[in-house]
C-alpha cells in the first residue's frame, strides 16, 4: 500500500512545470521581461547617442521657424511659417490624395470587378487585362509612368490641350476654373446640407415603407431634386453670389483659374488605377460568393439584370467585400508615402525636410508613425461601423 500511494504521489512532483495553465503564464511573463528589456537598451542608446551628439530632445522644435517653401498647401503656409504648420500642411495634402484616391478606386474597382464577370468576351477581357496589369507592377513603377510617361510628354502651355468647361492641360498641370464665393454664398452650403439630410430620411422612410408594404418609391429622383434643386433655389434667393474665376492663355503660362499640379495628378491617378486592381478582385469574389440561387430566385419574381444586381447581389456581396476593402484602404493611404519620389509635398516629404534641418530624428518618425497610425485606426474605425451596419441580424 506505502508503494502504491509513492507511486500515486510521484506526478505530482513535476506538475508545476508540467501544468499548461502555469507553463503558459511563465513564458508570457518571460516575453513581456523580454520585450521591456530590449526597449530599455534601445531608449537608453538613443538617448546616450543624443547626449554624445549634443542634441537636445523634445517636441519645441516645432514652434521654430520653417525656412522652406512648399509647392502645394490647402492652407496658407509660407516659409516664415513654423515647422509645426509645415507638418500639418503635409499631413493634409497626404489626407486630401487618399480620399480622392479611395472614391476614385472604389469606383473604378466596382466597374472593372462587375465587368470581369459580364457576358460579353470584349468588356471580360479588357477588365481581366486591366487587372493584370496593374496588379503585377510595383507601385512606384505605376507612379513613374503617370508623372514621365503621361504627364511629361503632354504640351507645353502656349499649346495647351482645350478641355470642356474653359479647362486645359499641360505639362504643368490641369487648369479649371476657381469658384469665387460672394456674400450670401453660406446659404447654397446650408441648402445642400439640408438636402443631404432630407433625402437620407426620404431614403430611410422608403425602405421601411417597402419593406411594410412592398411598394417603391423614387429614390433617385428625389433625393437628386432635393440635393441639387435646394442649393439651386438657395443660389437664386442670395442673389447669385457665385461666380468663376476662368484660366485665360498667355505666352508662357496660364492665368487665373485652379491649377492641380503634375505631381498630384501623377500620384492620385496612379494610386487609384493601382489600388483599382485589387479591389475588382475583392469584388468579383465577393459575387461570385453569393449563392447562384439568390439570382436565380430574383430573376423567377420579375426583376431585371441591373436590379438583380444592385438590389440582391451587390447588398449581400458586400459582406464579404467590406473586410478585404478596408486592407486595401490602409494601403492606399500608406502608399501615399512614396509621393517624395515625385516631389510631391505629403506627410513623410515634409516630416523629413523638418527632420533633416532639425537633426530631431527620433521626434520626427516618432511624429510620423503616430499621424500615419491615427489615420489606419480612424480609416478602421470607419469600415468596421460600415461592415456592423451591413452584417446579417438575426431576428
Amino acid at each position: 500500500m506505502a508503494s502504491q500511494d509513492v507511486l500515486r504521489e510521484e506526478p505530482s512532483r513535476g506538475s508545476f512545470i508540467n501544468d499548461p495553465k502555469i507553463r503558459g503564464i511563465f513564458f508570457q511573463l518571460l516575453v513581456v521581461v523580454l520585450l521591456v528589456a530590449g526597449v530599455w537598451w534601445i531608449a537608453h542608446n538613443v538617448i546616450d547617442n543624443l547626449t554624445r551628439l549634443r542634441i537636445a530632445s523634445g517636441f519645441g522644435f516645432l514652434k521654430g521657424r520653417a525656412g522652406f517653401d512648399i509647392s502645394e498647401s490647402a492652407i496658407a503656409y509660407s516659409s516664415d511659417s513654423t515647422y509645426g504648420r509645415a507638418i500639418l500642411v503635409g499631413l493634409l495634402n497626404t489626407v486630401i490624395v487618399a480620399i480622392v484616391g479611395i472614391i476614385t478606386a472604389t469606383i473604378i474597382g466596382f466597374v472593372i470587378g462587375i465587368g470581369r464577370l459580364s457576358k460579353n468576351w470584349l468588356i471580360r477581357k479588357i477588365c481581366t487585362v486591366y487587372v493584370e496589369v496593374f496588379r503585377n507592377i510595383p507601385p512606384l513603377l505605376v507612379i513613374f509612368f503617370w508623372y514621365s510617361g503621361v504627364l511629361a510628354v503632354l504640351p507645353a502651355p502656349r499649346d495647351s490641350i482645350n478641355l470642356p468647361f474653359g479647362s486645359f492641360l499641360n505639362q504643368r498641370g490641369f487648369y479649371f476654373p476657381r469658384a469665387v464665393w460672394g456674400d450670401g454664398s453660406w446659404l447654397i452650403f446650408l441648402a445642400l446640407l439640408v438636402g443631404i439630410a432630407m433625402a437620407w430620411f426620404v431614403a430611410r422612410k422608403a425602405r421601411q415603407r417597402q419593406i411594410a408594404t412592398g411598394q417603391q418609391f423614387p429614390v433617385f429622383w428625389t433625393s437628386a431634386a432635393l440635393i441639387v434643386g435646394l442649393p439651386l433655389l438657395a443660389y437664386a434667393l442670395s442673389g447669385f453670389p457665385l461666380s468663376f474665376d476662368y484660366p485665360k492663355q498667355s505666352t508662357f503660362n496660364l492665368t487665373g483659374g485652379f491649377q492641380v499640379r503634375p505631381e498630384f495628378l501623377s500620384l492620385y491617378l496612379a494610386l487609384s488605377c493601382y489600388t483599382a486592381a485589387f479591389i475588382a478582385e475583392i469584388v468579383r469574389a465577393g459575387i461570385r460568393g453569393v449563392s447562384a440561387g439568390q439570382t436565380e430566385a430574383a430573376g423567377a419574381l420579375g426583376l431585371r439584370s441591373g436590379s438583380i444586381l444592385r438590389l440582391v447581389v451587390v447588398p449581400q456581396a458586400m459582406r464579404i467585400v467590406i473586410p478585404p476593402l478596408t486592407s486595401q484602404y490602409l494601403n492606399l493611404t500608406k502608399n501615399s508615402s512614396l509621393a517624395i519620389a515625385i516631389g510631391y509635398p505629403d506627410l513623410t516629404a515634409t516630416a523629413g525636410t523638418v527632420l533633416n534641418q532639425t537633426g530631431q530624428a527620433v521626434e520626427g518618425v516618432v511624429i510620423m508613425m503616430v499621424i500615419y497610425l491615427a489615420i489606419s485606426l480612424l480609416t478602421s474605425l470607419v469600415m468596421n461601423w460600415f461592415n456592423a451596419k451591413m452584417a446579417l441580424v438575426e431576428r
